[in-house]
């Protein structure tokens, strides 16, 4: 089978983290967010306020958030930290500096701050929830660990702390572990649709049918989740051969969120795998027009109308895909294909 889309809970940004992460220690030549603002009202007038009121250290954090919203995040960096100097007390404002740091690749700097937060505030567990998020995001995992577990002494039967153990659990590839602990969550909460769907794509994964289950209980709290949808499709077609019903939960997914491109390129795939190249085609047409950068969509357009006779489009096709990615050796080689036809 083609290699398909797959979709993660809403901590599926640990793993992008991640990578944005590794890449600005590697390299010099990953862009920071811009750091240079355009004029704003709402800050000229927040400047104006601080001008009559220079010790207040809501209207910092204040402009600081919406420096952060605008993408400089020099001056939003700035203007959290003094906050913190005119009230460390905020717990709010060690929790948008340390964001800022993040997002901002200064990684270090953003796990200190959530170590100085929970330093300070011991016994608050949203802090210590999100230093135990951002400890996952930069794979500490025996760190996060112990964070949890600070957690367990204060509250037991924390919702939000199994799941943050069944993601740990997870990362660190303790399936049974993270199963178990994703179990307690929705025991605590059979409302928690995250858990849910977890547990259905770690079932998934070991071919076990009771996913299903867990999908449909994640699909009750919301039936029109895109990302429920998704992962049931994904699991259907890849684990059990099910590519009917796979298809016709895309189908439903392009329904809901027309500007969906994964549902329409997932679907391709599998039209190209029952050998409907025509239909396919169609697929991977709608994800491109969605997302016009999408390589892997221009990639096996080309491959639908290849399959059609249709050489000159393919090789178009395969162009479009090397220009979003130049050392793509697998496009690269299916021009190569094509331009040898073609002559």
């Amino acid at each position: 089978m083609l290699k398909m889309k797959q979709i993660t809970a809403r901590w599926c940004l640990v793993a992008l983290l991640g990578w944005l992460i590794f890449l600005s220690a590697c390299t010099d030549e990953v862009q920071k967010p811009q750091s240079v603002p355009a004029p704003d009202p709402t800050i000229e007038s927040l400047n104006a306020q601080i001008e009559k009121t220079p010790n207040n250290p809501a209207l910092y954090a204040q402009r600081g958030q919406l420096y952060y919203q605008l993408g400089g995040m020099d001056e939003a960096i700035a203007d959290f930290k003094h906050a913190l100097q005119l009230d460390s007390n905020q717990v709010e404002y060690w929790h948008q500096l340390a964001d800022a740091y993040l997002d901002y690749y200064q990684s270090y700097n953003a796990l200190k701050t959530m170590e100085w937060a929970a330093a300070k505030f011991p016994q608050r567990i949203p802090t210590l929830l999100k230093l135990a998020e951002f400890q996952l995001i930069l794979k500490k995992y025996e760190a996060a660990l112990r964070t949890l577990e600070r957690i367990r002494k204060i509250d037991p039967l924390h919702t939000e702390m199994f799941y943050m153990f069944g993601l740990v659990f997870k990362e660190m590839g303790k399936t049974e572990q993270a199963i178990n602990a994703f179990q307690s969550a929705v025991e605590q909460d059979a409302d928690h649709l995250d858990a849910w769907l977890e547990l259905g794509q770690l079932f998934a994964q070991q071919k076990n049918p009771i996913a299903m289950r867990y999908f449909d209980n994640a699909l009750r709290i919301d039936a029109a989740n895109v990302m429920v949808l998704h992962a049931k499709a994904y699991a259907l077609a890849n684990y059990f051969d099910e590519v009917e019903q796979a298809l016709e939960i895309y189908r439903k997914i392009s329904r809901i969120d027309p500007q969906y491109p994964d549902a329409y390129y997932n679907a391709g795939l599998l039209l190209l795998d029952l050998h409907k190249p025509d239909e396919a085609l169609k697929q991977f047409d709608l994800a491109v027009q969605v997302h016009p950068a999408f390589k892997e969509a221009w990639y096996y357009r080309g491959v639908a109308h290849e399959l059609l006779g249709q050489l000159a489009a393919a090789k178009t096709d395969y162009e479009n895909a090397l220009n979003f990615d130049p050392d793509w050796e697998t496009a690269r080689q299916a021009l190569a294909r094509i331009e040898q036809q073609v002559q």
